[in-house]
């Protein structure tokens, strides 16, 4: 997003509160600024019905379910260890290997009750199991409905999304900008500040749990935007210059290598057609005469493909969302009350803390990962010099889709976030929340059970608690809601005692 558009999003979000927030509790002091930034898991991808599944899950997989994502880790194991089984011992493997995950699942299920149930009270109050059941039949009604436009459908399921009764901030608000509804939107903390209003991240459970850990009016400034990199497109002013850095100098060698290699395609293409015209002139000739055996293996040549030309070279302008990202929470900062109607301009206000959630793009480049450290420690000075707060409380949430500890443990990015959040002279005020721990691991096999036989037995489920990919966490709104909350539990533990 360009800085005419983020001017103009934040204009409009600007004309949205004035006219739509309401006044709230009172609620005295200074109103705290949290900033929340990052990338598509910070921008959040888990349908808003997903978040009931706190209080009217769990799923508790059968054995059967679990075969898939059961015959899938066996037979990696034995790939990896070069070992061979018979067809008899490869069942009663993965039959054990099924058992072995479904003991795992229930023990993390029971492990975490206490703490659905805290955040089941805080969000989702008057939600009952067969709430959700008339709610989901009633959606699978309107999906069925052949006699309605796209638009009526998706007009009748916003609709009926509306119904389930989630808890909303009392002096808890949230500003979102980058990759949400509108580019901009702005209102009481509830579900619906994620990619699009039927979409939520961790800024629901964040802000909802930051109310009951902080006396004061809260105020949420979320700028996120999916597919973007540290390394580069939130590359903090301090780093060095990024057209000096190797991955600079490869990607636009790339680029140029792509472009030369598309300008010899277009000259050879009238080549390539003559050429293609000959074979299939040869080809229909030999059919002719060919008999039928003969016939099956003769291959139809196919056209030549047109050539397309690359991208072009498009990293000249490195730090353009930490850019719109100050950009944005300026202009909150610059006048809160039409953001918070519990803003008292002789209190004033604060920016009281930071959250990071991001890292996903940086794992695909040596020299991206290789240098994470050292960009997030110039990203958390950049931003307390910024906004004038030299210690500033700054949470990392770590890349966890590896979904595992040692599968996290092995990630660069992961390590990297850590060892930022170690550092010595961020000691006590700054802190790694680890967001594989709060993976809704007991859903993850309905995920693997996809295109296999299991898939019609568990696709109902997975409609209920599940809404993407396990890079986005499997959408899972019980995931979003609870690494949040980890969020917030982490924040308040280094805020300042007044």
């Amino acid at each position: 997003m360009n800085k005419t558009r983020v001017t103009k999003a934040i204009a409009s979000a600007l004309l949205a509160c004035c006219a739509g927030v309401q006044p709230a509790e009172s609620a005295p002091g200074k109103l705290k600024v949290f900033i929340l930034a990052g990338q598509s898991n910070m921008v959040g991808h888990a349908n808003n019905h997903t978040i009931p599944y706190l209080r009217t899950g769990p799923y508790v997989p059968t054995g059967g379910s679990l075969m898939p994502m059961a015959k899938h880790e066996v037979d990696v194991e034995l790939r990896e260890k070069k070992m061979g089984l018979d067809a008899a011992q490869k069942e009663a493997r993965y039959e054990e290997k099924a058992n072995e995950i479904l003991a795992s699942m229930k023990h993390l299920l029971e492990a975490e009750k206490s703490d659905v149930k805290r955040l089941s009270d805080l969000l989702i109050p008057g939600v009952t199991a067969g709430m959700m059941d008339d709610y989901f039949k009633k959606q699978e009604a309107i999906n069925a409905d052949t006699s309605l436009s796209r638009g009526d459908r998706d007009a009748k399921l916003a609709e009926l999304a509306k119904t389930i009764p989630f808890a909303t901030g009392k002096r808890a608000y949230i500003a979102a900008f980058g990759e949400c509804e509108g580019g901009a939107k702005a209102g009481p903390a509830s579900p619906g500040f994620g990619a699009h209003k039927g979409k939520s991240g961790p800024e629901y459970g964040f802000a909802m749990s930051m109310e009951q850990l902080v006396d004061a009016p809260i105020l949420i400034v979320k700028v996120s935007w999916g597919g973007k990199s540290l390394a580069y497109d939130f590359r903090p002013p301090s780093a060095p210059d990024f057209k000096t850095t190797r991955a600079y100098a490869d990607a636009k060698a790339g680029a140029e290598e792509a472009q030369k290699r598309y300008e010899e395609a277009v000259k050879y293409f009238p080549q390539a057609q003559e050429k293609y015209k000959a074979d299939l002139a040869a080809y229909e000739e030999q059919m002719k005469t060919a008999d039928e055996k003969t016939k099956k293996k003769l291959r139809k040549p196919n056209p030549p493909a047109q050539p397309r030309q690359p991208k072009p070279f498009s990293m000249d302008d490195a730090g353009y969302c930490w850019r719109n990202m100050v950009e944005a929470v300026e202009k909150v900062l610059a006048d809160p009350g039409k953001f918070h109607p519990q803003y008292d301009s002789d209190a004033g206000c604060e920016v009281a803390g930071f959250v990071w959630f991001q890292g996903y793009n940086d794992q695909f480049s040596d020299e991206f990962h290789g240098n994470y450290t050292g960009n997030m420690k110039l990203f958390i000075e950049d931003v307390r010099k910024t906004f004038k707060t030299p210690a500033m409380p700054f949470v990392i949430g770590v890349l966890g889709t590896s979904r595992t500890k040692a599968g996290v443990d092995a990630n660069p990015v992961s390590a990297a976030q850590r060892a930022a959040a170690a550092l010595p002279e961020f000691k006590g005020n700054v802190a790694a929340v680890e967001s594989y721990l709060h993976y809704t691991q007991e859903i993850y096999p309905i995920y693997t059970a996809w295109r296999t036989p299991q898939w019609d037995s568990v696709k109902d489920q997975w409609g209920r608690c599940g809404s993407d990919r396990p890079y986005h966490y499997l959408g899972s709104g019980k995931f979003f809601v609870r690494l949040g909350d980890a969020f917030a539990t982490a924040m308040a533990g280094m805020i300042p005692k007044q």
